[in-house]
């Protein structure tokens, strides 16, 4: 039931985003900041919903706000330089053992988290679906992972370095730019650059400074929480 709604989700945007072609729609020329944060919301809203609805322990909840709380700290103080934070590779190794759904809530919390004392704004939801993005999309290598592999997750954390940019720099280019044209959008694109390469570069530090360890770290406590799980049945 819930791959359907996702579906429907997806088709009603695409139906919505023809008809913003359309002249002779009432959704022609629409507020593209307004309908992308809607989205946005939509999404969130709905993947907290399922969250809700599935069975989830009480140690995957600690984990999961410990993780959330440990992240959107360690954000605050590098917050005087843009873009060099250790968020996303803490979100990345978050997924990397714990799994997407897991990831994703980190990723999505953090943001939302830390934002209480950055400044909330348009933006929240989008670093939310950046972060919660980059959380469950690690979770698939670490399924094919059973050790952590250093030279791939550092790959990785180069491509979330700019795809968290590119990303934000999307929803910044329809709220905030006009007009919306390829001009304007490789103009976008191309004065983030530096910052991008700025996230991308910290996170390849944090992940050699902090990778194995940390690594080790969540896995003990993901064999814990697998071995009280086993208890508990029995």
């Amino acid at each position: 039931m819930g791959n359907k709604k996702v579906f429907s989700l997806i088709i009603i945007t695409g139906i919505l985003l023809l008809l913003s072609l359309l002249p002779q729609s009432p959704f022609y020329d629409m507020n593209w900041a307004l309908f992308s944060f809607i989205m946005i919301g939509l999404f969130l809203i709905f993947f907290f919903w399922r969250f809700e609805k599935s069975p989830v322990s009480s140690k995957e909840v600690a984990l999961i706000a410990t993780m959330a709380a440990l992240a959107s700290v360690s954000r605050i103080p590098f917050s005087a330089v843009v873009s060099l934070q250790p968020v996303t590779f803490l979100v990345m190794l978050s997924g990397y053992v714990f799994g997407a759904r897991t990831g994703f809530m980190v990723g999505a919390l953090t943001a939302l988290v830390s934002n209480f004392f950055l400044g909330q704004g348009p933006w929240t939801p989008w670093q939310m679906f950046c972060w919660g993005l980059c959380g469950a999309v690690t979770s698939f290598f670490g399924r094919k992972n059973r050790d952590f592999h250093l030279f791939s997750f550092t790959l990785l954390g180069v491509a979330w370095g700019f795809l968290f940019g590119w990303i934000m720099n999307f929803w910044h280019w329809v709220a905030f730019i006009y007009p919306l044209n390829w001009r304007t959008f490789l103009g976008t694109y191309a004065a983030s650059l530096p910052f991008d390469v700025i996230h991308a570069v910290g996170n390849v530090i944090f992940t050699l400074v902090f990778g194995k360890s940390f690594y080790h770290i969540l896995i003990r406590f993901r064999k814990r929480i697998i071995v009280t799980a086993a208890k508990t049945k029995n």
